[in-house]
């Protein structure tokens, strides 16, 4: 494996109050149908009128992808001031955009305070590929999980993330890239050469999606509206690191792909990797994910397995896991380890994930081995962490030190 890419400064965005001004409106973001069109007849929208404005409002929204009503050119101008006093539909305010060698672009995000709360920060992660472009969303600010090889789960959790919060970043993202309707691609940017930018949602970001199980399903369904964002449910994907409980419910109301954080084929070992294991053992994870609605050879759920030296990648680990996913329609996805500061843990050796995957391929199993990206900005799987949280310039300096000196320089 070979990681040479130029560390990439952070690019500072200028702060815009008014967003955070925003956060003493309630936002149309976010909201289903119905619930929108309760906000409008609480201003005073006539009631004859709720299922026109709810879909003008929607299409500008969705559609559209404006963020400033006055946009809205069909609406008449009376509409649009009552709207704009009463209402938000700001994006969060960029704090810092980093954009890696490999064309990963990574977002720390500021949203306004809620209630008697405060500002949190989260980061989105953006991944171009031939034919294809992955947005990574998180769903809490920090995680209550504690994965002991997880950068993410160093941070405390603050708040789980609001319908609106999660929606936004696939906003921004798509703002961002030129990927609404009559916008320009930023010069310079890479991108899939035809389509969508943002082709591919994965819900593989800070926390667990399913201890947010109410706003991440009314953003995903949003995103999934045909008459919308209108994303295919098979390009979503909902990673968990095994909330049981609510595996069936994702499936069942959701409806969209599934992962699992699975990283250790012995609870031992799992309990240490992924402290959830204790409560939700593997006998019951593998359980519930035989009985996710809509399983199928076509609709496989996706293993991830971070591969650690001396830890589970040994041909035991391999033979182990065979056996744990017998009779599941799976894919393996191999995630060589991207390390991060403070971390005891390092990625098993390149030959030795070429034999683990070696062996998966050979017992029937689709085995990629993930490329790593980003890992220059601190944006690879395991690596997000909010500004408020992260590690001060000394210790981001000698962390860069340490990239170059394991993996030589450009």
């Amino acid at each position: 494996m070979d990681v040479t890419e130029t560390l990439a400064a952070p690019v500072k965005m200028p702060a815009v109050a008014s967003r955070l001004d925003a956060g003493t409106k309630p936002t149309l973001i976010g909201l289903t149908r119905e619930e929108m069109a309760e906000a409008l007849k609480g201003v005073g929208v006539a009631e004859r009128q709720l299922r026109m404005r709810v879909s003008q409002i929607w299409h500008w929204l969705y559609v559209r992808g404006v963020s400033d009503f006055d946009h809205m050119t069909n609406v008449a101008k009376d509409m649009r001031e009552t709207l704009k006093a009463h209402f938000t539909i700001a994006r969060p305010e960029i704090v810092e955009e980093q954009v890696s060698n490999d064309g990963t672009r990574k977002w720390l995000l500021r949203f306004p305070p809620r209630g008697a709360g405060r500002p949190v920060e989260v980061e989105t992660v953006y991944i171009p590929e031939e034919g294809r472009g992955t947005l990574c969303v998180s769903s809490q600010v920090g995680c209550s999980l504690t994965c002991s090889f997880c950068h993410t789960g160093t941070q405390r959790l603050v708040r789980n993330l609001t319908a609106e919060e999660i929606l936004s970043q696939l906003l921004l993202a798509r703002d961002r890239l030129g990927d609404f309707p009559d916008r320009d691609t930023p010069v310079g940017a890479m991108m899939p050469a035809e389509g969508r930018k943002v082709s591919n949602i994965v819900m593989m970001g800070m926390g667990e999606p399913l201890y947010n199980f109410e706003s991440v399903k009314t953003a995903l369904l949003i995103a999934s509206d045909g008459d919308g964002l209108s994303l295919s449910k098979r390009r979503i994907t909902l990673s968990t690191s095994g909330v049981v409980p609510e595996i069936f419910r994702t499936g069942d109301e959701i409806g969209v792909m599934l992962a699992i954080s699975l990283h250790a084929v012995r609870d031992d070992l799992r309990d240490m990797l992924v402290p959830i294991n204790k409560k939700y053992p593997l006998k019951e994870l593998m359980d519930a994910c035989r009985k996710y609605p809509g399983l199928s050879n076509a609709r496989r759920i996706t293993f991830e397995y971070v591969m650690l030296k001396d830890v589970n990648d040994s041909l035991e680990d391999a033979k182990g896991l065979i056996q744990l996913l017998k009779g599941i329609p799976a894919k393996i996805n191999l995630i060589p380890f991207n390390p991060w500061p403070g971390t005891n843990y390092q990625c098993s050796d390149w030959a030795t994930i070429e034999k683990f995957a070696d062996f998966i391929n050979a017992a029937g199993y689709a085995s990629p081995i993930r490329t790593p990206r980003g890992r220059d900005i601190l944006a690879a799987c395991g690596q997000l962490k909010s500004e408020s949280e992260r590690m001060r310039k000394t210790e981001r300096l000698a962390f860069e030190a340490m990239m170059i000196a394991n993996h030589g320089e450009d």
